[in-house]
């Protein structure tokens, strides 16, 4: 950088500075919402080309940024996130000069007509969105052959910490907070795709419960599982990010459910005590029979840390369902419906409409759009989109069933738990099945230098009691170091 003041910054400040820590610099007037931009410019400039996580930078981000510091001049700051740059994945809609394309080709030209309800939120905050992020194409649902982290459009993004799984389908989202290319990202889950890049990237995850959050505006997978969440190096700027965005929305009905914690004090539950007395239960056969050696033995000395810590660890227990018996055609049949929904509703020179398009798109580039095939595109077309199918309503009631009602809430209450405890994101479609909260909190590395985290689920709207979990282990172990 040519402002010798600012390079110092860069290299001896920015790395790793937590949300608190960069807005009392900004209050204290030691740096600018405007120089925070340009040095996250430079890091990604200079550091994306090992990680391929950013899609699309803002155009207008420096702009708004100047604008903001003038605010918090004249005004003050609206919230812990004014001035402050973040990230969003491509399947969330802006209505600036960014386009929002899910990672695909076949959307490249696609500008949304508006803000998505959670970009509206990281804007009243006083956010800066910084730009856009490379995720799995099609949140990983055009292909069971697709990498992690792949698309057309962007290419794959890459591990920060080696040859390892970048994880998936919010990849760009969190490789790029791990490599500090900007403070925070948010991301979109469906079934462990912010759990899942979360725990391989060493941050931490927040997957909200189903009804926090809007889903409005966002290229949707399946009504009934999306959820935005947050990617943070602490749980503190996980939290943050989380609180801006919870809010109702009229145009999604869940949201009705998020009205007991707009205006929450998150703060109140960042104990250092807070696994004290605390009941972890451990479903082993969500794990056993697939988790590699390096990863079991990490866990066990993370239990052993957790109950130094003054948590009971009751394990095993029998969840009474594995992942197996949940339904897939739930997300085969939602996918066709919503899509074809969002799309219809797009930007009217957006020449993708349908499903039907997009699949015809694909085999006319199919030297470029097919490198992975498309096999849940078709499967998941081949459906009516009218969700009367009898397997849907069957697999929909079973999935509520078996992973809410007689999985997590009847096996907590049965065995006096606070909340499941699973090694890195295994057992992520029961949560995500459930509409449940989990949150992952990085611990340690393998001896090759791989991520290694435990993720808590627990009972719908549990997130206060997760936060002081994870909070008080976070401390405890302090396992998170940058790449």
């Amino acid at each position: 950088m040519h402002d010798k003041k600012l390079e110092a910054y860069r290299h001896e400040r920015l790395d790793e500075m937590t949300l608190a820590e960069m807005q009392k610099e900004l209050e204290e007037g030691k740096v600018t919402s405007e120089e925070l931009v340009l040095m996250y410019k430079e890091n990604i400039s200079v550091r994306d080309s090992h990680t391929n996580a950013i899609l699309e930078m803002n155009p207008d981000a420096l702009q708004i940024a100047q604008a903001l510091d003038f605010e918090r001049q004249t005004t003050g700051a609206r919230s812990p996130l004014h001035g402050i740059p973040v990230l969003i994945k491509d399947n969330m809609d802006t209505g600036d000069k960014m386009h929002t394309s899910a990672g695909s080709l076949a959307m490249k030209n696609h500008y949304a007509l508006e803000d998505a309800f959670v970009v509206k939120k990281l804007r009243e905050a006083g956010a800066v969105i910084l730009g856009k992020t490379n995720m799995t194409e099609w949140a990983n649902f055009m292909s069971d052959k697709m990498t992690n982290g792949y698309s057309s459009r962007g290419g794959q993004v890459e591990n920060p910490y080696g040859p390892f799984d970048v994880g998936g389908s919010s990849s760009g989202s969190a490789a790029a907070v791990t490599m500090n290319l900007a403070a925070a990202s948010i991301g979109t889950e469906t079934s462990g795709s912010i759990i899942n890049p979360a725990v391989q990237n060493s941050l931490v995850g927040i997957k909200p419960t189903i009804g926090l959050i809007s889903r409005t505006g966002i290229i949707p997978l399946s009504h009934t599982q999306d959820i935005p969440g947050t990617f943070g190096r602490t749980v503190e700027d996980a939290v943050s990010v989380f609180a801006a965005l919870i809010g109702q929305d009229p145009e999604d009905a869940i949201t009705a459910l998020a009205v007991k914690f707009e205006g929450y004090d998150w703060s109140a539950h960042y104990k250092e005590d807070g696994l004290k007395g605390v009941k972890l239960a451990v479903p082993r056969a969500l794990f056993e029979e697939a988790i590699p050696a390096k990863q079991l033995k990490l866990f066990e000395q993370a239990m052993d840390k957790l109950r130094e810590c003054g948590a009971e660890i009751i394990d095993p227990i029998d969840l009474g369902s594995d992942q197996d018996d949940l339904g897939f055609a739930v997300l085969l049949h939602e996918f066709k419906a919503d899509l074809n929904a969002y799309l219809a509703k797009s930007n009217p020179e957006n020449p993708i409409r349908s499903m039907d398009d997009l699949i015809a798109y694909h085999n006319q580039h199919a030297e470029t759009m097919l490198k992975f095939g498309q096999n849940l595109l078709e499967q998941a077309n081949s459906m009516s989109g009218q969700l009367t199918e009898r397997e849907y309503v069957e697999a929909l009631e079973r999935n509520r069933y078996l992973a809410a009602e007689n999985g997590i809430s009847a096996t907590l209450k049965e065995v006096g738990a606070d909340a499941l405890l699973l090694p890195q994101d295994f057992g992520c479609n029961v949560g995500a099945a459930a509409g449940a909260p989990s949150i992952t909190v990085p611990f340690s590395f393998t001896d090759d230098n791989e991520p290694f985290g435990v993720t808590f689920t627990g009972n719908a709207f549990s997130e206060p009691l997760l936060i002081e979990y994870t909070y008080a282990f976070e401390q405890a172990v302090n396992g998170r170091k940058k790449p």
